[in-house]
């Protein structure tokens, strides 16, 4: 068994319970309202006053928000740090293959799919319409509370749903 000997015990009274949502600039707020309702499911809750959208996809009132952009692009990558991804997990890898077959026939760009290493799950990366990446994944590992996580031997990067389906990796560590 590995331990993740990077964590540190602190004595911060805060306690997060869960990730709750994310605010993001978009170029175009119709265009990515339709893609989070139409691709992704998710449902309008609300809009306001300052065109911002609020989409939801279960009990919260809203998990994605989307503001108007004060550009009509995202930036480059070379103008500084960057939003690198959100991860939505989905029930099975049944979901990711009819995902990756939805996502591919809506000519919607899969910028990676199978299995990057640490927490062992498997995933599909995609673009949403300004170029920023989202992913689902399915199968992620648990950490108790002893704190051990996979040793970085076990990872087996995959790079193919079913390369990571055929190579399974081993339930304990």
């Amino acid at each position: 068994m590995s331990e993740n000997t990077t964590q540190t015990k602190t004595l911060t009274p805060i306690k997060v319970r869960k990730l709750g949502h994310l605010v993001y600039e978009v170029s175009d707020v119709e265009r990515s309202t339709a893609f989070w309702t139409e691709v992704l499911g998710f449902s309008v809750s609300d809009r306001n006053e300052f065109g911002m959208v609020f989409l939801r996809t279960a009990g919260d009132h809203h998990s994605i928000a989307l503001v108007p952009g004060k550009q009509a692009a995202r930036p480059p990558a070379e103008a500084g740090l960057q939003f690198h991804h959100l991860a939505m997990e989905v029930d099975d890898v049944d979901v990711l293959l009819r995902a990756r077959d939805f996502l591919h026939e809506r000519g919607i760009p899969i910028v990676y799919e199978g299995r990057r290493g640490a927490g062992g799950n498997i995933g599909l990366e995609f673009e949403d319409p300004d170029g920023y990446t989202f992913e689902i994944y399915c199968g992620m590992d648990q950490v108790g509370p002893d704190g051990h996580t996979r040793p970085p031997e076990q990872f087996n990067r995959q790079t193919t749903i079913e390369k990571a389906l055929a190579q399974p990796l081993p339930q304990r560590w």
